[in-house]
């Protein structure tokens, strides 16, 4: 079983069809992905999206390294906002707004039950 990476806005890198792209090699999947993820407005190239995770990889996507919730998560030193002590804040709020991905929420959500339960071990 793999092992599940939460971004800092709560995308599961692990299941991202970009993070999956690049961790295999797979220059279709990354070039299916970067035309799903264009606009009329806004182009995405395959080069744009090549990514390790932005918790822990070398490599980003591009439009990751402007990411005010990412830039704010390391700043803090934290695994994901779920383990924020301000969780959830207006940055990680306004992220949420502007992308409309519900899952990202829920999946912070969880994260934040982990480290209720884990702050009440002792850890």
């Amino acid at each position: 079983m793999k092992e599940k990476m939460v971004a800092y806005c709560g995308i599961v890198c692990s299941d991202c069809p970009a993070f999956i792209a690049t961790q295999n090699g797979d220059e279709k999947l990354l070039a299916e992905t970067a035309k799903k993820w264009s606009s009329p407005t806004w182009e995405v190239k395959p080069e744009d999206i090549i990514c390790d995770g932005c918790v822990q990889g070398k490599r980003r996507a591009k439009f990751c390294y402007e990411c005010p919730t990412r830039n704010c998560g390391v700043t803090r030193q934290v695994k994901n906002c779920g383990w924020c002590d301000d969780y959830p804040c207006e940055t990680l709020k306004g992220h949420w707004e502007r992308f409309k991905i519900p899952e990202q929420e829920k999946v912070l959500d969880e994260e934040h039950r982990q480290k209720q339960a884990t702050k009440g071990k002792g850890g």
